[in-house]
């Protein structure tokens, strides 16, 4: 295809796996915008409805059960938390779908459908059934059947099957058997790093309809969308990290939404979930959904002591520390139980001891207070507790018995009920005995009873010390995220509906077209997709190609699809490499010397389904891919990299795990710089067209040696002694290890000697490897300044930071080797420029092209300031004029 056609393809819209139904055979009982969404997720066959409490959407997963069952011929599993099963019932009643509901806790125990009653069905149905081969195989799996052979390959009978999220996690669901599945309430897969979820991942994504109803997600970094839209199937979870968060390398999964992509993001939930919080987002009436007034009482109760007051580090304090410190938040709740119940007890005496109430707490001891206290009460011996060892049958009866208004007051954790019941009926009063950081759990406990249908006013009253401020101040935060990401979800469900294509249509726009250029000194810039540069420039035309390429898609640079970074991994990567490298082959001279600068890509257990993280080789595809564009490999430059440095990154080289199980620790990763050459056009000798040539006084036989010369290292002399080491300063150890390694011939032995020894005296840093091997061969470089890079003007600058930078010593020496003075340098990926920077340092000219427009901004800058510097005349010319 063409180029922009290419560009187009990598807009990120979730695909239709569904089928398109006859909207007629909907029930009637449905309502309007239930109509809407009903159709849309079964075209859709992957589909989250993240609706507000008490649209529908039990209604909405009966009705596409029973439009999935008919569509597959296979029964319908809804999975869901504990007592909202009777809901499902009387919706489905009402809803009269034709399928009875079934609760099931493992699969191995359904009966199957008899192939006989299904076989004299269709002859009534169908005379012509007899002769075709459909009826030969039931005849012959009827027959299978009463033999007993393996009764585990018929299907089960066609029912809606339910069950709670306990019996998924406890891998009692076979998910085969069915031919959809939808997840009520699915707090399941908040967590990717679970066992549950991983199960969940694994073995549900089988099921061809897979669908989520629940609540608007919380706006937990977002990773929980990201997690439905990956058991949803409509993205691998690792592209849509790369494509929309920005990484922080220096801690392993701290994620933050691009600003610059958060409109492309939300649009592209658009493309496979619905957000609704009434009716009229989706064009529709809005009467008998009107929410009551919310009243927020919040309740501040003084723990004071005499005592002495602690840290977490057992240090005497004047105040208590009121930090996030999770044992600080903790320790505050143990001691204020008493306390904050006692004021529980007050306000249901003070506000209705006749009214029906809820008391949501997070601890065992908090369970136990509050019975003994409410209990000694004749008003409240009906106060009933629904806790974890209780079996699922006795909670889902005590909180029906609620919910229908069989007893006054329920105690219980968010974390059991706080999901799915419906409790409005019978309840407008709630107290949070204890508030702690979940803002998930404490959401979902408010709407057990604030919901559409709720006739009063909700009451919630919420208990904390003066110690607490950081934990409410924390819940209102999110909340606040809360409303703002509804906000953003639901302005798109009413600009675009449900209708993709247009929200496609309007994506297109984010195709890059405000070109920029200019020339500084030597050097040609341009803002803008390299590939249309590359393609506009002459054949044989650059004397040098110095890039780092983008890692296939691990990080993106800028906002739009032109972005080498935004593909669907290092297929995509390589599909759009794909035309820029036949136009650098045609641009550089014959004979020339493309050097490009890679690094092999860590790739996480969730990325490849093992339970270990592995190596992807992307030097070696690389090399494939140029050598494929006709391009030939030369040589390979190793830059060796700090492993202290590259762990505390990834996590995946921990000294702990080392001594727990070597076989899973791999090793550091290298940088490396590809030497690929454009052949020559004559093929009478090796020489390029136009060589590059060094004068003997410049390019000593030493130097020769090195370049030439094969790594290699064994045994050697000794280094500083323990009692050197312990009293020397670590600067001057880390410079005379430096000059030992590289004038010794090298001993594995005594490096592990000296690092034990500096190990003993504590001197061994967690931070970055305290003193590496060294090299003296041109091709390992293990001398290289990490912080030598523009990026550290960027920071001085206080300007974003370029995330790859090439080093510019490692340009030097490159640019140095390989071209004459007065060469062209072309550098496809610009970045700040620094190529171009340091090949005008260096008399040569340079060529770039760069699509962020802040780097190019930035990079532009630099190249003005060395243009200045180059241009101011020194002493020594004045005193010459």
């Amino acid at each position: 295809m063409e180029y922009k056609e290419f560009l187009e393809s990598k807009i990120v819209i979730a695909e239709n796996f569904g089928t398109t139904i006859d909207t007629e055979l909907l029930s009637d009982k449905l309502l309007p915008h239930q109509k809407t969404i009903v159709p849309w997720c079964i075209e859709g066959g992957r589909r989250a409805i993240f609706a507000s409490f008490g649209l529908g959407k039990s209604m909405m997963q009966l009705e596409i059960a029973k439009q999935v069952i008919a569509i597959t011929g296979k029964p319908f599993l809804i999975c869901m938390p504990l007592a909202v099963v009777g809901e499902f019932k009387r919706d489905n009643e009402f809803l009269n779908t034709g399928y009875e509901i079934e609760y099931i806790r493992d699969t191995d125990d359904l009966p199957v459908q008899l192939l006989e009653d299904r076989i004299v069905a269709k002859y009534q149905d169908d005379s012509d059934y007899l002769k075709t081969d459909d009826h030969l195989l039931d005849v012959l799996a009827y027959q299978r059947l009463l033999s007993k052979q393996n009764p585990r390959d018929f299907n089960f009978e066609l029912k809606i099957y339910v069950t709670n999220y306990e019996r998924v996690r406890k891998g009692d669901i076979d998910p085969l058997k069915f031919g959809g599945v939808s997840f009520d309430e699915a707090s399941i897969l908040r967590n990717l790093k679970t066992e549950t979820t991983n199960y969940v991942l694994q073995y549900f994504k089988q099921i061809p309809y897979r669908f989520v109803a629940t609540a608007t997600p919380t706006p937990n970094d977002f990773i929980e969308i990201l997690n439905y839209a990956d058991y949803l199937g409509v993205i691998d979870r690792g592209h849509a990290l790369t494509r929309f968060f920005q990484r922080d390398s220096t801690k392993a999964g701290h994620l933050t939404l691009y600003e610059n992509k958060k409109e492309e993001f939300w649009k592209w939930v658009a493309t496979w979930a619905v957000f609704i919080n009434k009716p009229s987002d989706l064009g529709f009436d809005d009467h008998g959904y009107d929410l009551p007034k919310l009243n927020i009482v919040e309740i501040e109760v003084q723990n004071l002591t005499d005592d002495v007051i602690t840290n977490k580090k057992g240090d005497i304090v004047m105040f208590k520390d009121t930090t996030k410190s999770l044992v600080d938040v903790s320790r505050e709740k143990s001691e204020s139980i008493a306390l904050r119940v006692d004021k529980a007890f007050d306000i249901v005496q003070e506000n209705g001891i006749d009214k029906n109430w809820i008391l949501w707490h997070h601890l065992e001891s908090e369970r136990i207070a509050i019975e003994k206290k409410f209990k000694s009460e004749a008003h409240h011996n009906d106060l009933q507790s629904v806790y974890g060892s209780q079996t699922n049958a006795e909670k889902e009866d005590l909180l029906i018995d609620f919910s229908e208004g069989k007893y006054q007051i329920l105690s219980t954790k968010p974390k059991i009920a706080g999901s799915g019941c419906n409790l409005q009926h019978h309840c407008h009063n709630m107290i949070f005995v204890g508030i702690d950081y979940k803002f998930n759990d404490f959401i979902q406990a408010i709407h057990r009873c604030y919901r559409f249908g709720q006739k009063f006013e909700v009451n919630v009253y919420l208990l904390f010390t003066q110690n607490e401020h950081e934990v409410l101040k924390t819940l209102k935060e999110k909340w606040q995220n809360h409303i703002e990401l509804q906000t953003e979800m639901i302005n798109l469900v009413r600009e675009y509906g449900l209708n993709t294509n247009k929200i496609k249509s309007d994506m297109k726009r984010q195709i890059f077209q405000n070109r920029r250029s200019a020339t500084v000194a030597g050097a040609t810039v341009y803002n803008e997709d390299t590939t249309i540069i590359h393609q506009e420039m002459p054949d044989n035309h650059t004397d040098m190609i110095l890039t780092s390429i983008p890692f296939g898609d691990h990080y993106e640079y800028s906002d739009n699809y032109n972005d080498f970074g935004h593909n669907y991994g290092n297929d995509g990567f390589f599909s759009q490499m794909d035309y820029l490298t036949p136009e650098l082959l045609r641009t550089l001279k014959p004979g020339r010397i493309a050097a490009i600068h890679v690094k092999d890509r860590i790739r996480y257990s969730h990325q490849t389904g093992q339970c270990f993280t592995k190596i992807e080789d992307f030097s070696g595809r690389t090399v494939a891919h140029f050598e494929k564009h006709g391009f030939h490999l030369v040589g390979k430059i190793t830059i060796t990299t700090d492993v202290v440095r590259e762990n505390n990154q990834t996590y995946r080289l921990t000294w702990g795990e080392q001594r727990k199980d070597a076989t899973k620790m791999g090793v550091g990763l290298p940088e490396y710089v590809l030497l690929f050459r454009k052949a020559p056009s004559e093929s009478n000798n090796a020489y390029a067209d136009d060589p590059v040539i060094k004068k003997i006084d410049e390019y000593l036989l030493s130097l020769w040696q090195l370049d030439a010369h094969a790594y290699w290292k064994s045994s050697g002399d000794r280094f500083l002694s323990f009692e050197e080491l312990s009293k020397a300063d670590m600067k001057y150890v880390f410079n005379k290890w430096k000059e030992f390694d590289k004038s010794t011939v090298y001993n594995f032995q005594e490096h592990l000697r000296v690092c034990e020894d500096l190990s003993k005296v504590d001197r061994l840093s967690k931070l970055f490897m305290t003193i590496p091997p060294t090299s003296s061969n041109d091709l390992v470089w293990t001398d290289i300044n990490r912080m030598n890079t523009l990026n550290a003007n960027q920071a001085n600058r206080k300007r974003e930071k370029h995330i790859c930078p090439l080093q510019l010593d490692i340009i030097d020496r490159l640019i140095y080797r390989f071209t004459n003075e007065g060469d062209l340098v072309d550098d496809p990926f610009g970045g700040l420029f620094s190529t171009a920077h340091q090949s005008l340092k260096l008399n040569r000219r340079a060529i770039s092209a760069e699509l962020n427009p802040n780097y190019y901004d930035d990079g532009l800058f630099y190249l003005k300031a060395l243009e200045y510097k180059l241009s101011v005349p020194t002493l020594f010319d004045m005193l010459s004029a």
